[in-house]
């Protein structure tokens, strides 16, 4: 039989357990994805490390695009535009032939923050090459300017032919400097 005193022995431990939970669990704040987008200093790194190789110019690999398809590559550049919705992209500019080349990130794993704008990236992933219907494409340009808070009416987007394809760098590996 249970003595009084051993049900509030009893009791007084189930406290201590769930207070040391809230303790563990309650006052950890975990960085949200807003708080990553929004973050004033973006150098570091992001994600996996990156590979000792030397960093190919854009513009010399894009001329030669279709070789480096499906490789894993690293380039280097000017991030000249961050994703403003999820930072799960950034657009990086060549120095010395102005290429330029986005590069993706899967959303949410990176975040890449808004302030990264005007700052040098290494990136390191896979190129590979989008190719879009008509449709597609135009779709494609609609998404973007709605991420930048522009409403297009897709009917009247012209189109051009490098509008119906897209190299990209699918990366898990950047540094920002």
């Amino acid at each position: 039989m249970l003595l009084l005193r051993d049900v509030y022995s009893i009791v007084n431990y189930i406290k201590i357990i769930y207070i040391l939970l809230f303790l563990q669990f309650g006052c950890s704040k975990k960085e949200s994805e807003k708080d990553k987008l929004n973050q004033k200093d973006p150098i570091g790194s992001y994600g996996a490390p990156i590979s000792e190789a030397m960093p190919l110019d854009i513009g010399e690999m894009l001329q030669s695009a279709e070789k480096h398809i499906g490789n894993q590559v690293l380039i280097k550049g000017d991030i000249i535009e961050v994703c403003p919705m999820r930072g799960c992209w950034v657009q990086v500019k060549d120095d010395k032939t102005s290429s330029t080349l986005r590069i993706k990130v899967t959303d949410g794993e990176i975040v890449f923050p808004l302030s990264a704008k005007g700052h040098g990236i290494l990136a390191e992933g896979e190129l590979v090459k989008l190719e879009f219907t008509e449709k597609q494409a135009k779709n494609w340009k609609h998404h973007l300017a709605l991420e930048k808070g522009i409403e297009l009416d897709t009917a009247n987007i012209l189109l051009v032919d490098s509008d119906l394809f897209e190299y990209r760098l699918n990366s898990r590996a950047a540094k920002i400097f």
